[in-house]
């Protein structure tokens, strides 16, 4: 069975950082792609960072690349969200999700992903 279990989020100050986590069991991040993936309030679901399967490539959307970091620890087969210079419109559930797919670049399409995680919440105050 596979799970995904965010931790990590909170309230911070603009300009503040978080750093998320997302433990996954029942795979192997040799097969599996992890994205990171944001839902606000009345926005749809969009594609934050993602990695590749064997952590071969990484994807950032525009408007946090250059602030956020996505990286894998095989062993403990948890991936990482940091989350620096934190801006009011970061605010939302983060969620991550997992995808059996040796694509590179890493796929960002939500709906390619299969398995998901509950969620943690971010919220960055002005």
């Amino acid at each position: 069975e596979v799970q995904l279990v965010e931790s990590g989020g909170g309230s911070v100050q603009a300009g503040g950082s978080l750093r998320l986590s997302c433990a996954a069991s029942g795979i192997s991040f040799d097969d599996y792609a992890i994205g990171w993936f944001r839902q606000a309030p009345g926005k749809e679901r969009e594609a934050v960072a993602c990695i590749s399967s064997s952590d071969v490539s990484t994807y950032y959307a525009d408007s946090v690349s250059g602030r956020f970091t996505i990286s894998a620890d095989n062993v403990k087969t948890t991936v990482y969200l940091e989350m620096k210079n934190l801006k009011p419109d970061d605010t939302a559930v983060y969620l991550c999700a997992a995808a059996r797919t040796l694509s590179v670049p890493p796929i960002t399409t939500a709906g390619d992903y299969n398995y998901w995680g509950q969620g943690t919440s971010v919220t960055v105050a002005s």
